[in-house]
């Protein structure tokens, strides 16, 4: 009798431990689908800027012809992104999007130099969904950093750390920004109509 009973304390310990075992990686599990899910989103948006920026530098070609070190920049920054983008190398991502975020600011700058640039219906529109892009990467961002640092702190507590380090999960990288790069580039198209200094 003594020993049946040992034997069912036995068998309910273990019968905790495989629940709580279970229970332990379905979170690690439903913690990395949130991670995998916002930088998908987080994808996406960076995809969307991307596909704007080439319709952008072209209605800028046709009034500032001579800025070639700004396309350049430009040309050199998407290729930095999609080169990031296909290795998923979280870190040359961040990087990269430094980079470009600071590409379209010198491109946006020089409408000031260029008045009918700056009047452009096609110039405004494009740069009015590229500013929307802009805060909808710096959203996605932050909600795939909150995701990460949910997924990390679940990984690294214990006694899921034992569970996590059982299954090779490893801590995931933060999208980060520089300064510089925190602020979606400004566009301002208060200017006076009847402005004439400038060239094409």
């Amino acid at each position: 009798m003594m020993k049946s009973k040992g034997l069912i304390g036995i068998l309910a310990v273990l019968a905790l431990l495989v629940i709580g075992f279970f229970t332990m990686s379905n979170s690690i599990v439903r913690s990395g689908n949130e991670v995998d899910a916002k930088y998908a989103d987080l994808d996406a948006q960076l995809q969307r800027r991307n596909d704007l920026i080439p319709n952008l530098v072209e209605v800028t070609k046709g009034y500032a012809k001579h800025e070639e070190k700004i396309y350049t920049d430009i040309a050199n920054a998407r290729a930095s992104m999609l080169s990031a983008k296909e290795s998923g190398n979280v870190d040359d991502l961040s990087k990269a999007n430094d980079q470009m975020t600071g590409a379209l600011g010198r491109l946006l700058a020089i409408q000031e130099n260029y008045p009918d640039l700056k009047a452009n219906q096609n110039f405004i529109q494009l740069s009015d969904e590229l500013a929307g892009t802009e805060n909808r990467i710096a959203v996605a961002r932050k909600d795939y950093n909150g995701a990460v640092k949910d997924y990390n702190n679940t990984i690294s507590v214990f006694p899921t750390s034992i569970v996590a380090s059982m299954r090779g999960a490893h801590k995931k990288e933060m999208f980060k920004a520089s300064e510089s790069a925190k602020e979606a580039p400004k566009v301002d198209f208060n200017t006076d109509s009847n402005s004439t200094d400038g060239s094409k």
